[in-house]
Order: C-alpha cells, then structure tokens, then sequence
C-alpha cells in the first residue's frame, strides 16, 4: 500500500521538484506547473499522468484510478492505497514526464536503466 510519505519521496528525487502547500494539500510542481497534486475538499489524489496510460488505467483498473475532468484537460484521480509503492513510484514518474521538457525527462530516465 502506498503512503503520502511514498508520493513525498517519488515525486521529490525528481529533477526540479518540489512541495508546495496549496488548497490544503501538498502539491508537487516544476516551476509553475502541477504534476501531482492532493485535493484536500476531495481527500484525494490527482496526477497528471500521459493520454494513453490514462485511459488504459481508466479502463483496467476503474476502482482506482477515475477521471478528473479541470476544463478541457483530463486528469486523474488515484486510490494510492491501491498501489505497491513501486507502482505510485511509477505513476510519479510518468505525470513528472508530462510536464517537463523531453530533453529533461529522457536525460533523467535514461540514468534509471
């Protein structure tokens, strides 16, 4: 089961991460931008994961991962008690690769090989 600390810990080894207090959650951005967020009047957690895997997780697993809909983008929703620590690692890494430049994120994941 996945914990806050693990989300914390995933999202904070990143490049450029950090933790801001926003809403009354933490919110975990690059810059301006939000790649994983806890929505404190939900009590849930929201991650800006990539298109496809999205809709795939949206289909394979709808007990844990439901759409967020914030204007004409699509997030989503994730039950992180549902997840192995190294899946939320997972799930981290791919919302950080939505909002960070390629070059970036292919420099960062080709170190993890």
């Amino acid at each position: 089961m996945a914990t806050e600390a693990d989300i914390r810990r995933a999202a904070l080894a990143l490049p450029g991460a950090v933790e801001l207090e926003s809403h009354g959650g933490a919110w975990f951005n690059v810059g301006k931008k939000t790649f994983v967020l806890f929505w404190a009047k939900d009590r849930r957690w929201i991650f800006k994961l990539p298109k496809p895997r999205q809709e795939l997780l949206f289909e394979a697993r709808p007990d844990v991962f439901q759409p967020f809909r914030a204007g004409a983008m699509v997030w989503s929703y994730v039950d992180i008690k549902a997840l192995t620590k190294a899946e939320a690692a997972s799930l981290v890494t791919d919302a950080w690769t939505t909002i960070v430049t390629k070059k970036v994120s292919a420099a960062y994941l080709a170190t993890r090989r």
